[in-house]
């Protein structure tokens, strides 16, 4: 599932129709917005009380300033200065946490995988849920609970909460996380669509939930005039580059649905009821329309799985 900060309600849409044709993810992905819905799913969250519940929030409220931050300009200039973010990120992850408890999740340990299949991962690759985050200390991009033991951490003991908080760190808009000595900030720094993360098993095919249109054949550009929106440019560059390389690959494209986020922007927080139901109705529509053309066999035929196939009886249903 790919980051996009409030476009998130798109990824539930999509998910809906999932449910609906009765695909249950066995694994989920995702980066920041990604991370935040994915792990509502792998939680086991049901797709309506999903949609129920961010039709409730008032998103106004992911803007949760400290003391520092209520003193205007002058306080949101020393909060990037000294604390690297105007926001802190607190209540996002204060709500997730009590979802996630609502449903028995409170550690990566909860959501371990046992089933048989699972037996052909790696132990540290055993689990429901990956997020992504980057490490700009390390420079690197970091899958949790994949790498805690990089610093030194039993995944089973971490909180998944603490992990999805890291994985929507948008730089300058929310405070960094912190992983000992390490920064961690939103995973969409290095890769906000990580659709090849579960390349190992191809029994059964990886989706991949994108929060844009589907790309035309020809390039767009955007204009770079005067030194703001060059900046900008070189930024959306770096979000972007990582994943346009996934998505310049055909079977890469045979395997993602295309949700038209286009109408609200990442840190839309003002967004009005209207525009959530159109996310999450365009995120149907983006998921029907690639059921309505998606082929498993097909896809086998056509893209041959880089990797040694699939050795043990798999599940009879996706």
């Amino acid at each position: 599932m790919e980051g996009g900060g409030v476009k998130g309600i798109g990824l539930v849409g999509a998910l809906s129709v999932l449910t609906e044709h009765g695909y249950t993810p066995r694994r989920v992905a995702g980066t920041s917005a990604g991370a935040i819905i994915g792990s509502l799913t792998a939680a086991g969250m049901p797709v309506d009380v999903m949609r129920r519940e961010i039709t409730r929030l008032d998103y106004r409220k992911f803007r949760d300033e400290d003391f520092i931050d209520r003193l205007g300009i002058v306080g949101k200039g020393a909060s990037l200065l000294f604390e690297e973010g105007i926001y802190e990120g607190d209540y996002l992850r204060k709500l997730l946490q009590g979802y996630l408890g609502e449903l028995g999740v409170k550690t990566f340990g909860d959501l371990r995988i046992t089933e048989p299949w699972a037996q052909e991962l790696p132990p540290e690759q055993r689990y429901k849920l990956v997020v992504l985050t980057a490490d700009i200390t390390r420079g690197r991009l970091v899958r949790l609970p994949w790498d805690y033991h990089l610093y030194g951490l039993d995944p089973d003991e971490q909180l998944v909460a603490d992990a999805v908080r890291a994985s929507m760190s948008l730089p300058f808009f929310y405070e960094p996380a912190r992983l000992g000595k390490s920064l961690l900030v939103d995973g969409g720094v290095l890769s906000n669509f990580p659709i090849d993360l579960f390349d190992d098993i191809s029994a059964w095919p990886t989706f991949g939930i994108k929060l844009s249109a589907r790309p035309e054949g020809d390039t767009r550009t955007r204009p770079a005039d005067g030194p703001v929106e060059f900046a900008q440019a070189i930024l959306q560059t770096m979000l972007n580059a990582h994943d346009q390389m996934h998505l310049d690959d055909p079977c890469t494209l045979k395997r993602t649905m295309f949700v038209d986020a286009a109408a609200v922007k990442t840190t839309d927080f003002d967004i009005t009821p209207a525009q959530q139901e159109l996310l999450y109705q365009n995120g149907r529509k983006g998921a029907e329309k690639f059921l309505a053309g998606w082929d498993f066999a097909d896809y086998k035929a056509q893209c041959k799985h880089p990797l040694k196939p699939f050795t043990r009886t798999p599940p009879t249903s996706n």
